[in-house]
């Protein structure tokens, strides 16, 4: 029966993040401590993850970069909607009477345009 360990302690995955950080390899650090360096590695990996850091991979994003992807996806599809409406109006048969209140509103009358 293979033997079990309890889970390492966070403050010391912290401590061989910080070693491969500062240069230290991790199969140098598997041979001097007791963790496999596939667990060391796995450690700095999950590390980098949660500090938003860029994975070695490239395609991965980080947290904050997500995050404003998610923001400006949104935005986009809420522009669109605003120029899907705008569109239609214009196209309209009542689209002097909606510029007018559109300038009205905006406080920019367009040049030339006499509407009362």
């Amino acid at each position: 029966m293979p033997k079990t360990r309890p889970p390492y302690s966070p403050e010391f995955r912290r401590q061989m993040v910080d070693l491969v950080r500062a240069g230290r390899s991790a199969d140098d650090l598997a041979r001097e401590f007791e963790p496999t360096a596939q667990s060391i590695c796995a450690w700095v990996a999950a590390a980098d993850r949660q500090e938003g850091r860029r994975e070695k991979k490239g395609d991965a994003l980080t947290a904050t970069e997500r995050e404003e992807l998610a923001r400006l996806r949104r935005e986009n599809k809420q522009l669109r909607v605003e120029r899907d409406i705008l569109s239609r109006a214009a196209a309209s048969p009542k689209r002097e009477a909606f510029a007018a209140g559109f300038a009205r509103e905006t406080g920019a009358v367009p040049s030339g345009f006499s509407g009362s």
